[in-house]
């Protein structure tokens, strides 16, 4: 199951493990997207599903879980992906209902969609991977609310790690690093994205994650760069 699986590096995660042999559920807010990428992987022979959820709002979660598990099977890796960027602002400037918003999809829904999916993750003992970011370990100047709510998810990584260890459900954080998407292009604007990988070449961290090679790996922050530099 992948927040945010739309698009961007959802999307190509998505992708991925339909074509690994997966049976994938995406969800994300718009229809038209959710719809496209959807009927995208079901063409190319892919077991996948997309459903218009809200990650903050528990009862569209818990349709989606619950739609998931009739339709699919058992639930193995959860993927808490759906974030938004915000303003890159200071601190005097930022709007309150914008930070709002940030700190609402990408903390508190990562959040709603932990508590939510913890459950059936402990029937497989399964994987909760955390997308955060470059700025999700330390604090940096006009990132605002984002940088805040990546490094809240990134503590949340760790609390979760320690707390489900005994179930053996395993959570970890990755840090995809600079990709060629839409969030990236909004935060550097006169960046060449010809020069930023695509999503679909960062995807190995989350496959490794996602195996029974990570089974005793837990409460780990990973760079994806550095996994794929590791591992060619």
């Amino acid at each position: 199951m992948i927040t945010g699986g739309s698009a961007g590096l959802g999307a190509a995660l998505a992708q991925c493990f339909v074509k690994a042999g997966s049976a994938v559920s995406i969800c994300g807010r718009q229809a038209d997207p959710v719809t496209v990428t959807t009927q995208t992987l079901q063409e190319q022979g892919g077991a996948c599903i997309g459903v218009v959820a809200d990650v903050t709002d528990p009862e569209e979660v818990n349709h989606w879980i619950s739609r998931t598990r009739s339709e699919l099977g058992p639930i193995d890796v959860f993927i808490n992906n759906a974030s938004v960027l915000g303003e890159r602002l200071s601190i005097e400037q930022a709007k309150l209902d914008i930070w709002k918003k940030v700190i609402e999809i990408n903390l508190t829904g990562a959040f709603v969609c932990a508590r939510a999916i913890i459950p059936y993750l402990r029937e497989t003992q399964g994987s909760l991977i955390n997308v955060s970011s470059g700025v999700g370990d330390h604090g940096r100047s006009l990132w605002g609310a984002y940088c805040v709510s990546k490094n809240g998810l990134e503590a949340m990584s760790e609390i979760m790690a320690g707390e489900l260890s005994t179930d053996r459900i395993r959570v970890n954080t990755v840090d995809p690093g600079s990709m060629r998407t839409s969030m990236r292009a909004a935060a550097y604007p006169d960046e060449d994205p010809e020069t930023l990988p695509e999503p679909y070449e960062v995807v190995g961290v989350f496959e490794y994650l996602a195996s029974d090679r990570s089974k005793e790996v837990t409460g780990q922050r990973f760079r994806a760069k550095d996994f794929e530099a590791t591992t060619l």
